[in-house]
């Protein structure tokens, strides 16, 4: 298939991209502002063989997605910041089953129903500490439509790598925006696809990984037999009580990710190199900051950005890097402070500054070169 242009908005590009990475089947339940990508997923489902269905409810439609990836398709679901709250408890299955799948969170005003129409970047928090007990995830941060599919590519292939949940975390303003798409052609696509079993059925070991920390999985109906579990459980995948097997386990699902950090990690780094002033910014205050670092430029104050792409695993070393060259970094964040706290106690002791708005739009250019000016100005 030769590339194709559309002019689309994040949520449709989003469908694309999970379309594009081999996804074959949506389970999800409807949610302003990620409606959109329920709608087509049920229309472009059925032209690709595979199958949409929405349920009662977030956690009917989270667990579904747990099982469909069992039978060995690429899976994924969507919602928003409530539908998440709900799906938790599925997400720290996922985990502990180490089960690959794409959840995508279109961010919108919180907490409990909020503002449904308006984006806020209140739940990048929540990937990483919703669930219960000790784990580590990945999620993603798009800033743009053509981000949307790419990133959400990128989540598919780091779900099947290294078999666990991922998050794609837009917030509105990205899901709702449109922009020029371009989608590549299937040759420029480089997908990734997750590691089976080879040894003799007798030998298998569902839970015994490989040398990179993941273990092959055996699929539902495969000659394999295996049993999972959300209990702590061995490498045959029978639950265990022992204090050493609950160690060794949690151990090695948060290394997986931990160790590969610099696999997974993606930034975008932007006039830095002379930089005195960094500001941090991820999503749609991106947009704003790149702006207003223009202007600032040109009126002779040294400062740039450090986009997080990823925000889980947290980028902590490239920060720490920039604040022993940086006089000042300023987090601009649509919410009351979140990633703020994890750049304040990376980049120690350099002086970090919120810019906040919690509501509504996010930072505009000239409120971002404003507080880059009072920083300046000191």
């Amino acid at each position: 298939m030769p590339k194709r242009v559309m002019f689309t908005m994040g949520d449709i590009a989003c469908a694309e991209g999970a379309l594009s990475a081999g996804c074959r089947y949506f389970g999800g339940y409807p949610i302003t502002p990620a409606t959109e990508i329920a709608e087509w997923m049920s229309m472009r489902m059925p032209e690709v063989g595979g199958a949409y269905v929405q349920y009662e409810d977030e956690i009917a439609s989270i667990t579904s997605v747990i099982g469909a990836s069992w039978t060995g398709a690429k899976a994924m679901t969507a919602t928003s910041g409530p539908g998440v709250s709900l799906m938790l408890e599925a997400v720290g299955l996922a985990v502990m089953t180490e089960t690959p799948l794409v959840l995508v969170n279109i961010m919108r005003g919180g907490p409990s129903t909020g503002q449904p129409t308006k984006g806020q970047q209140g739940d990048v928090m929540q990937p990483k500490w919703g669930s219960h007990g000790d784990y580590q995830i990945i999620a993603l941060t798009p800033a743009s439509v053509q981000e949307m599919f790419d990133q959400t590519v990128q989540a598919f292939n780091l779900s099947e790598r290294y078999r666990t949940p991922v998050f794609v975390l837009a917030d509105e303003t990205v899901g709702h925006m449109r922009e020029r798409l371009v989608i590549p052609s299937e040759k420029e696509l480089k997908l990734e696809y997750r590691k089976l079993p080879t040894v003799d059925p007798s030998e298998y070991l569902p839970f015994k990984p490989d040398k990179d920390l993941v273990p092959p999985m055996a699929l539902l109906g495969s000659k394999y037999q295996f049993y999972a579990t959300g209990l702590t459980h061995d490498e045959r995948g029978y639950p265990s009580d022992k204090e050493d097997v609950q160690i060794e386990l949690i151990t090695r699902l948060s290394d997986k990710i931990l160790k590969n950090a610099d696999k997974i990690i993606d930034v975008e780094q932007y006039m830095l190199d002379d930089a005195k002033i960094v500001v941090i910014a991820y999503g749609t205050p991106s947009r704003s900051a790149k702006r207003a670092i223009k202007d600032a430029r040109d009126e002779g104050i040294k400062v740039g950005m450090l986009r997080l792409k990823t925000v889980w695993p947290f980028p902590e070393e490239h920060i720490a890097r920039l604040a022993s060259q940086a006089d000042s970094i300023v987090v601009a964040e649509q919410n009351l402070g979140q990633m703020y706290y994890m750049v304040k106690a990376a980049a120690s002791p350099t002086p970090v500054h919120l810019m906040t708005k919690p509501a509504g739009m996010p930072q505009l250019p000239h409120e971002i070169l404003e507080k880059i000016r009072q920083i300046k100005s000191g």
